[in-house]
């Protein structure tokens, strides 16, 4: 068996590009609608700012303490921070390419016009100078720096104008003036707004400021005036061991990451270099921070047109299926669940009919005594929010486990929290130093002469908004092993309990980790003994070193192992020796695949016998290792069935998979395969036709 090296891994931060590059192809497919197109786009440059943030921000802070080598890899920051640079520098090129050359034509076929300012008819400047003196001047606030006002706050993700001028009465030196863009309007603006529904005629909000910025300087004439943008350090989190009060360090974090360290500055094309020194002195950031955009900073920016009211140039909407299980909504849903378990897929099947349905039952039934839940992401007009406070209300006992940490969403889990708390729901943060990442629900209900348990255990948030747009496994179970195994996870987040041997969960980082290498021991093991041997995974990202060798290991004693890894992936396929039994795919669609679903083949016959896990857990080192994860194992063989489906679709997509090389590099598996064969349209069908035959039966 070869020994595996630094060399056999991939850098994560330039494999997550990668993933990027693929996400930026949706928005270049022609095959794709031209508003998703739009929205695709705009996701590839968000990502990059959350990129830049966290992971540039991180590697930043690495160079200032001296680290020599990080990573999977082993690194050196600096070097990783050049290889981002050199390969950041092409996709935006490629994306600024994009919107010159393809997404601004294809528009105006459509009708949707993005417009310059020499571009506009006279009736349309009227409008935008009426605009301007309306709407924007009184919430524009001009800015100049002079020994009364010093260099201004400069905030995250802002865009904004850098000015020079003079008073043309005084032989002083150019002075300088900041004009923040205000982020309370649109990017694009219509000119025409009472033109009619087939045509869209839209400027830029920073072309209609820049053409009145002399408004806001009276008397003073303007030298020069350049757009730019800046992106600041966000991974600045603390040591939670020396806190005593974990909600005041998360808002004095958030606080202190308003005034984090620039990572990145972006300009459009001709900068002032006057501008840009001013900038550089005051701002403290490196020529490699510079970020020299070919194209305007709006034509970045257009997110906002994804909202156009056009027919046709979306995808066809999709209305999440009833699932079968839970088809009569007249029935009681604990009774549904009792009467054996039931899996769940979204969106293709309702989050709303499930999952809100039974967190809502139980906040009204007079028999459930308590309600226990796991919250990351909730979104801001959570349901399950006024579900939790009347369960609390009318007496039953409620424990919310918030997480402070979920990456951006901080403050509106601090608001959520303090809400909670003040409606008399038990609100608890967490494990220090662990993040909460699991997804699971409790429901205790008084029946007969018994209390019975209710579980549900997700690959998803309870986030109603995510539920619609990304791809996420539910398991809804009242056996006694699974809802044991609940009780005591509760109890390890909220008491720190941790002797209790878990029956049927894999819990990080407990024994999660050994769980899953026990799993593939096995496959080892049956592969040399003859008997049918595979492993099938799919997850977001895949990147813990020790997992990576183990799969190394296994595809080295013969086995079979399929990857379905929509982002990270630091693991070579194909290396002769090392994993030429590895194959790995990303798929990248109209949803975000976020599920995670594992196979192992247990010497089976057939995909009843296989054995199934669902879970919150990527095989990543901060999910195995400093995060509370929870996996299930799936018994019914209806649900592994359906879950065996949804595996088949994934290895029959001829539309929008990608096959990743050994150099990191993905190629599409067929490049004009038809939108039938996609994983996610053969899944939307094949629930419809679920549906339908429950129904017809």
């Amino acid at each position: 068996m070869n020994a595996v090296s630094p060399l056999d891994f991939i850098n994560r931060e330039l494999s997550w590009l990668e993933f990027n590059r693929r996400v930026l192809h949706q928005a270049i497919d022609q095959r794709t609608p031209i508003l998703e197109r739009v929205r695709f786009f705009s996701i590839f440059s968000s990502n990059l700012d959350e990129f830049f943030m966290k992971r540039v921000g991180g590697l930043k802070r690495q160079v200032m303490a001296a680290i020599s080598s990080s990573g999977i890899e082993q690194t050196a920051p600096r070097t990783q921070l050049e290889d981002i640079r050199n390969a950041v520098l092409p996709l935006l090129a490629r994306q600024a390419d994009l919107f010159s050359k393809d997404l601004h034509q294809s528009l105006q076929s459509q009708g949707i016009f993005l417009l310059k300012w020499d571009e506009l008819t006279p009736e349309e400047i009227s409008f935008a100078d009426d605009f301007f003196r309306k709407n924007l001047f009184p919430v524009l606030t001009p800015l100049a720096v002079d020994p009364g006002h010093p260099f201004p706050f400069i905030s995250n993700l802002s865009t904004s104008f850098g000015v020079l001028m003079k008073d043309p009465n005084q032989n002083e030196k150019d002075l300088f003036a900041r004009v923040k863009i205000p982020d309370i309007f649109p990017s694009w603006i219509r000119v025409k707004p009472g033109q009619g529904p087939n045509s869209f005629r839209l400027i830029s909000l920073n072309d209609i400021i820049e053409k009145h910025l002399s408004l806001l300087f009276p008397g003073m004439e303007i030298q020069e005036a350049m757009r730019f943008r800046i992106t600041r350090n966000a991974d600045i989190e603390r040591d939670e061991e020396d806190v005593e009060d974990l909600l005041e360090m998360i808002a004095e974090e958030l606080r202190v990451r308003k005034f984090a360290d620039v990572v990145r500055i972006e300009h459009g094309p001709n900068p002032s270099h006057k501008i840009m020194a001013i900038l550089r002195e005051e701002l403290d950031f490196s020529e490699s921070d510079i970020y020299a955009l070919p194209i305007a900073l709006e034509c970045f920016s257009i997110q906002s047109l994804f909202f156009i009211e056009k027919p046709g140039l979306r995808y066809p909407p999709w209305i999440p299926v009833v699932p079968p299980e839970f088809g009569n909504l007249e029935s009681n849903i604990f009774d549904l669940i009792r009467s054996g378990d039931i899996l769940v897929h979204h969106p293709y099947e309702s989050f709303t009919a499930s999952v809100e349905r039974l967190i809502q039952a139980a906040s009204n039934d007079p028999n459930v005594i308590a309600i226990k839940m796991t919250m990351y992401r909730i979104g801001e007009d959570s349901p399950f929010i006024p579900f939790l406070i009347r369960a609390a209300e009318a007496g039953k006992q409620v424990v919310c486990l918030v997480e402070l940490k979920a990456r951006f969403d901080e403050e509106q889990n601090i608001l959520i929290a303090q809400a909670l708390e003040k409606a008399g729901v038990h609100v608890v943060y967490g494990i220090v130093g662990l993040k909460t990442h699991c997804k699971v629900a409790l429901v205790i209900r008084k029946e007969a002469n018994h209390v019975q348990s209710y579980v549900h255990i997700g690959t998803g948030n309870y986030h109603s908004g995510t539920a619609r747009a990304y791809t996420d496994l539910g398991l809804f179970t009242a056996k006694d092993e699974y809802t044991e195994d609940v009780v005591h996870l509760f109890h390890y987040l909220t008491g720190r309990s941790v002797k209790w041997h878990f029956k049927k969960l894999f819990v990080a980082p407990i024994d999660m980790k050994e769980s899953i290498f026990r799993m593939i021991e096995r496959e080892i093991s049956n592969q040399g003994e003859g008997k049918p041997a595979h492993i099938i995974a799919k997850m977001n990202n895949l990147e813990d070193a020790e997992t990576c060798r183990m799969l190394y290991k296994a595809s080295q004693k013969g086995v079979k192992i399929d990857l379905f890894v929509r982002g990270i992936c630091c693991l070579r396929p194909g290396v002769p020796g090392l994993s030429e039994n590895i194959k790995i795919i990303s798929v990248v669609g109209r949803f975000l695949e976020h599920s995670r679903l594992c196979y192992f083949r247990n010497a089976a016959v057939n995909e009843v016998y296989v054995d199934f896990l669902l879970g919150s857990a990527d095989w990543m080192n901060r999910n195995l290792h400093s995060r509370v994860e929870a996996v299930a194992p799936i018994e019914e063989p209806d649900a592994k069935r359906k879950c065996w489906e949804i595996l088949q679709a994934l290895e029959q997509d001829r539309r929008t998979a990608w096959q990743m090389k050994s150099d990191g590099s993905y190629t599409l598996v067929d490049s004009v395969g038809p939108d039938e064969s996609a994983t996610q349209t053969r899944l939307m069908k094949w629930t419809l036709k679920a549906t339908s035959q429950v129904n017809n039966g």
